[in-house]
C-alpha cells in the first residue's frame, strides 16, 4: 500500500494545523462540482512540497509519477506540472526516463540562499508593509500569534505550515512579480533545510518570535519595523546555517 503524502510524520505529533483550505471548485452545468486543472496542481505541489520539506521523501530519494499520483489520489498531469514548478525551486531534478530525485542539502550552498533571500524578503516586507490590504495585515498579524502558540506547544509542523503561509503572505503584499519569483526559489530550500537540522541546531521558541515579529511588523503597517525584523530573522537564520556545518 502506497502512504499518503498527507499522513502525519512519526513521532506524530498533537495540535497539527491542518493545510489551508481551497476555495470551492467551480461547478458544472448539472451543479456538480469539478476541479480544475490548476486547482489539482496546486493541491499536488502543496503535498509534495511539504512532503520534501519535512523530509518524508528524503534526499536522495528516487520518485515517479504514478507513485506520486497514488499516494495522493491526484492524476499524473497535475503531479508533473506540479513536479516542474520544484524542479525550478531546486527540490527536485527531473531525470527524463527515470524518475525525479529529491535534491541533496548543502550547508554551503544555504548560505548563498540567505545573500539572496535577505536582499529580497527585507525589499518586500518593507514595502508590504505599506502596501498591504487591511485583510492582509489581520492575515499577518493572525500568522504572528499562531506561530508564537506553535512554539509555545513546540509543534514543529505547525510552525512549518505557518511558515509557508507567512512565505506566501510576503510575496503577495511586495506587489513586484520580479522579486516575487526569485525569493520564491529559496523558500522552499530554506524551510527544508530548518526541519533537517533545528532538532539539533537551532531554538524554536527564538525563531518563532523573530518570524512572530516580521509578520507583526506587516501588520502594523510598520515597514522599518519590517525591514529590521527581516535583517535580524536573516541574521539568525545565517548563524543557523554556520552552526549544522560543525554540528
Amino acid at each position: 500500500m502506497v502512504q499518503s503524502l498527507t499522513d502525519k510524520p512519526k513521532p506524530q505529533r498533537s495540535a497539527v494545523v491542518p493545510p489551508k483550505a481551497a476555495s470551492s471548485p467551480p461547478k458544472a452545468a448539472n451543479g456538480l462540482a469539478v476541479a480544475s486543472a490548476s486547482t489539482l496542481t496546486d493541491r499536488a505541489y502543496r503535498e509534495i512540497e511539504e512532503a520534501i520539506v519535512t523530509l518524508r521523501l528524503k534526499p536522495g530519494d528516487i520518485l515517479s509519477e504514478q507513485m506520486l499520483a497514488a499516494a495522493t489520489g491526484i492524476g499524473r498531469t497535475p503531479i508533473r506540472e506540479a513536479l516542474q514548478r520544484l524542479a525550478i525551486e531546486g527540490l527536485v531534478t527531473i531525470l527524463p526516463r527515470k524518475g525525479i530525485l529529491v535534491s541533496e542539502i548543502n550547508p554551503r550552498s544555504q548560505l548563498l540562499v540567505f545573500e539572496v533571500r535577505r536582499e529580497l524578503e527585507r525589499m518586500l516586507c518593507r514595502n508590504g508593509a505599506d502596501r498591504a490590504t487591511k485583510e492582509q495585515r489581520a492575515q499577518a498579524l493572525q500568522i504572528a500569534k499562531s506561530i508564537e502558540r506553535a512554539a509555545q506547544q513546540n509543534d514543529d509542523m505547525a510552525f512549518m505550515r505557518l511558515d509557508r503561509e507567512l512565505n506566501q503572505l510576503i510575496l503577495d503584499v511586495g506587489h513586484n512579480e520580479y522579486a516575487t519569483r526569485a525569493l520564491k526559489l529559496t523558500q522552499g530550500l530554506s524551510r527544508r533545510f530548518w526541519y533537517q537540522h533545528y532538532r539539533v541546531a537551532a531554538d524554536l521558541p527564538l525563531c518563532a518570535r523573530l518570524h512572530a515579529a516580521q509578520s507583526r511588523a506587516i501588520g502594523e503597517g510598520n515597514s522599518k519595523g519590517a525591514a529590521e525584523a527581516t535583517d535580524k530573522l536573516m541574521d539568525y537564520m545565517e548563524s543557523f546555517a554556520r552552526a549544522t556545518v560543525t554540528v
